[in-house]
């Protein structure tokens, strides 16, 4: 089972693998919230495909990075370019391999504007 954490004001982010009795972790991928590589600021989401590689969507670096079965990081599928608000969603259609992102935009604690942005993966 695949797992994501890390709220706004929390020390860490990541993307953890754990047993199935959902008491020791066997992979895990970021720490420490930052924008690098191998960090998240809120990481909120998670799609998996069918063979089991996994797409974190990222808030506040808005992002949407892929990782291999094993949480390794594979690449960026979406980037803050391709983003006009932030991801808050993401809906992974895997027989026609279309990833679907909410872009959203959040002001003064509510929603106020959003779209669906549509890449294929």
């Amino acid at each position: 089972m695949c797992v994501s954490h890390g709220h706004a004001d929390d020390a860490v982010h990541r993307v953890s693998m754990i047993n199935a009795d959902g008491c020791h972790t066997v992979h895990s991928h970021g720490g420490q919230k930052g924008s690098r590589i191998g960090q998240y600021d809120v990481p909120v989401r998670l799609a998996v495909d069918n063979d089991e590689f996994i797409f974190v969507v990222d808030v506040n670096n808005r992002r949407v990075t892929l990782l291999s079965p094993t949480l390794h990081y594979v690449r960026q599928v979406v980037s803050r370019d391709q983003l006009k608000w932030r991801p808050w969603r993401v809906y992974l259609d895997t027989q026609k391999r279309f990833l679907y992102v909410a872009d959203n935009e959040f002001k003064d604690n509510k929603f106020t504007a959003g779209r669906v942005v549509v890449f294929r993966v």
